[in-house]
């Protein structure tokens, strides 16, 4: 497949194009700053600099003719809280306009439901004390899955907990809902994940929760 990856500097983002690369697809990488990019040259790699992904005509331009679009984008510091909602909503609106209909994007665990046979620890604790400390960061991830799902695009959202940069080992999904007792999963996986529901129709507007 032809594949547009946004958020390409960041480290989902940099192991969706490794992965993606790996797995034989093409990949347009559209990036703020190229400087950033650490993954080699490829035949198969076409990296795009768009400094402002407000200017949707030149996105549209960098992502002409893919099948479709993954994204990493988020925040990468806890002051970052319109760096998932802002960029998304031009990245929604180039898709569009480029005829794009597959999408999917990264968000976080906190964002949906705990689930009911969770443990004790993540019911009582871990969820509540992690949403007060960051409540910017995933009420802005919040706001960015509301605006995927209004998208009227083939959308998946991805939910990972806590983020690592282990390699790939027995991760879990959980699709329209987060994993019970998932307390973390590396970028690797959850990049791996995320092309593999690329070809899942369960995944289809719908959240699915990743971690190990």
């Amino acid at each position: 497949m032809k594949l547009a990856v946004f958020g390409a500097t960041g480290g989902v983002g940099t192991q969706l194009v490794k992965i993606a690369l790996e797995k034989g697809h093409t990949v347009t990488a559209v990036v703020r700053n190229p400087a950033k990019f650490t993954l080699s040259s490829s035949e198969a790699l076409h990296l795009v600099t768009v400094p402002d992904l407000a200017d949707t005509e030149r996105v549209q331009a960098a992502i002409s003719g893919s099948d479709v679009a993954l994204s990493g984008v988020g925040p990468s510091t806890n002051k970052d809280v319109t760096a998932a909602s802002v960029p998304t909503r031009h990245i929604l609106a180039a898709l569009r306009g480029a005829g794009i209909q597959r999408f999917v994007a990264v968000s976080a665990a906190p964002v949906g439901p705990i689930p009911d046979d969770d443990s004790f620890l993540n019911k009582r604790v871990v969820y509540g004390l992690t949403r007060k400390l960051f409540a910017g960061i995933y009420g802005d991830l919040a706001v960015m899955e509301r605006d995927i799902a209004a998208s009227g695009l083939q959308w998946t959202v991805v939910r990972p907990p806590k983020l690592t940069d282990k390699g790939i080992g027995d991760y879990r999904t959980a699709i329209g809902g987060n994993v019970p007792r998932g307390m973390f999963a590396s970028r690797a996986e959850v990049a791996h994940a995320m092309l593999a529901l690329l070809t899942d129709d369960r995944a289809i507007n719908n959240a699915v929760g990743v971690a190990r």
